[in-house]
């Protein structure tokens, strides 16, 4: 069976700095027709930046939507035509200061398919050199450092809830394991 959903018009909602907000009608998979209301988003990296001593490099920032105080791996919008990568040396470097000399992509994740186009990209950083925080104007973050058995524990306990972080982090686990060889 087809189940592909064809677009037949699209609504511009909303128009933001780096998202838009579409109501399309669509012509469902028995040719009925439906409405989808959907977010297109530039996409994001996610690093798990691995020090020398094997702690990872994390993020405790406030996130204004959810009202709240979230521990994260560093992460960034990827800009128009950016290369991924470029994207996340760009966002190591601005909010935790380190550059990397070996980089890894790991894997491509779509946090929220229900609404929303938005990818997350995953690298692996190592061989960390600190140079010095660049954060962008009205950013806000503490940078930390923690092991992963730390993070998966504060996975358990409930500090880390972030998905993004959470799929990071056991992604390590795993390919630490012998998962996959990197």
């Amino acid at each position: 069976m087809d189940l592909k959903e064809t677009r037949i018009d699209s609504m511009a909602v909303y128009e933001g700095d780096f998202i838009k907000v579409f109501k399309d009608s669509v012509r469902l998979p028995d040719g009925s027709v439906g409405s989808r209301e959907h977010i297109v988003h530039p996409g994001a990296v996610a690093v798990l930046a691995i020090l020398d001593n094997g702690d990872l490099l994390m993020e405790r920032q406030f996130r204004y939507a959810p009202q709240r105080e979230f521990i994260e791996l560093p992460a960034g919008k990827i800009d128009h035509g950016e290369d991924i990568l470029l994207t996340a040396q760009r966002e190591l470097l601005e909010e935790t200061g380190y550059i990397a000399s070996q980089w890894t992509h790991l894997t491509t994740a779509w946090p929220c398919i229900g609404f929303a186009d938005e990818r997350m990209e995953y690298f692996l950083a190592r061989g960390l050199t600190y140079q010095g925080r660049q954060l962008d104007d009205g950013e806000f973050l503490e940078v930390f450092e923690l092991s992963l058995s730390d993070a998966l524990d504060w996975i358990r306990q409930g500090k880390i809830n972030d998905s993004k972080t959470m799929v990071g982090i056991f992604w390590l686990e795993k390919m630490l394991n012998g998962w996959k060889k990197y």
